[in-house]
């Protein structure tokens, strides 16, 4: 049994990088033996290792592939972890509304795991294509203003763990790679915001993300257990930094159609309120119907004609990467200027034009 095993196994101390390393080493050989892939992400995804296991196996990874010569300055990303209810596509929706807004914005994200659709899966039924270099990228964003990077960006190891495992698949095991995902991507953005499904990985992904400094990284999380950031309830924001945590409740961005929000001047009743309806309104938040397109689903709440939470949603984590990213101040104004950019169709007419891209520029 591989020493990487054994440690995760009696968890009494970390694994550390050279083992991890030495790991990699025989996985890529195809040396390990019968079980092992299994073992390692069976182990992971049972229970969340140290910081120390954690970050050792993060930075292995990165001395693994090529160095990352591009720098991104002034973009953000948002992505999620997975897990929790089903919703639409809320990160991708926010990407685009936030690079409507100004918001330079490189969103990676995959195929779906626990969702039905993945913003992978999305993408590719709205026909905008993801890129396939770091220089496409810096191209594509140059010229609308978001990008989507391809798998290019993520360890070639998590793809050899995949294939080791056949015949199981890596959504029945692999739920700790999608947790840690955020982390996996080589993306030299400047502002990460990371939705958080379940709150019991808050503290080892803070503990991770603080050891962090290329870019600042908010990390997401609500009761719902949604992974991005939702307009009915009180929102967590923690930050990277050492700041303190930043706290978005429910009744400080309104209870409208997506209108813009003022000062959290509700009463301790109107808060309770929201958490109350949080659960009936969540059903907002579901992906197309059966029957329903999935693409004509999407655009209309990019159109402004979704439902009033899902606008509302989607508005307030499009703000948060303006916020994050430095290219507004105030919350309210910036969840205003989402709004504004939604209802003026510019979310929609951005998407309208990168479908439109020629075919041989994808």
């Amino acid at each position: 049994m591989h020493k990487v095993l054994r440690a995760l196994i009696r968890r009494d101390h970390p694994v550390d990088q050279e083992m991890w390393g030495s790991f990699w080493d025989q996985l890529r050989d195809g040396a390990l033996r019968p079980g092992e892939s299994v073992a390692l992400l069976s182990s992971l995804s049972t229970r969340m290792p140290d910081r120390d296991t954690l970050v050792a196996m993060l930075r292995s990874l990165d001395e693994r592939r090529p160095a990352v010569t591009a720098r991104l300055d002034g973009t953000a990303n948002i992505v999620g972890t997975g897990g929790g209810p089903a919703t639409f596509n809320i990160s991708t929706a926010a990407a685009f509304l936030a690079a409507a807004l100004g918001v330079r914005v490189v969103k990676t994200g995959s195929r779906a795991y626990t969702s039905t659709c993945g913003s992978h899966d999305l993408l590719d039924r709205l026909g905008v294509g993801r890129t396939a270099s770091y220089e496409r990228t810096e191209a594509q964003l140059e010229r609308f203003g978001i990008a989507f990077p391809g798998n290019f960006v993520y360890p070639r190891e998590v793809a050899l763990l995949a294939r080791s495992i056949v015949p199981m698949d890596l959504r029945m095991i692999g739920g700790f790679i999608n947790s840690v995902g955020p982390f996996l991507a080589a993306v030299p953005v400047s502002a990460q915001l990371v939705g958080v499904s379940d709150r019991s990985m808050l503290p080892a992904l803070g503990q991770v993300a603080a050891t962090v400094a290329d870019r600042r990284i908010w990390l997401c999380s609500n009761e719902l257990g949604i992974d991005e950031l939702v307009g009915s309830v009180d929102n967590l924001v923690l930050p990277n930094d050492g700041t303190d945590a930043i706290r978005l409740p429910a009744e400080a961005f309104g209870s409208g159609s997506g209108s813009g929000p003022g000062p959290a001047t509700a009463t301790a009743t109107a808060t309770a309120t929201a958490t109350a309806t949080a659960t009936g309104t969540i059903a907002e938040l579901r992906p197309a119907a059966e029957g329903e397109d999935v693409v004509d689903h999407f655009l209309g709440v990019l159109s402004g004609t979704g439902k009033p939470l899902a606008t509302r949603t989607v508005c307030l984590n499009a703000a948060a990467l303006a916020v994050a990213s430095g290219l507004i101040d105030g919350w309210p104004e910036a969840v205003r200027a989402a709004d504004d950019a939604l209802r003026s169709g510019a979310a929609r007419d951005l998407v309208d034009r990168l479908r439109a891209r020629p075919a041989r520029a994808r």
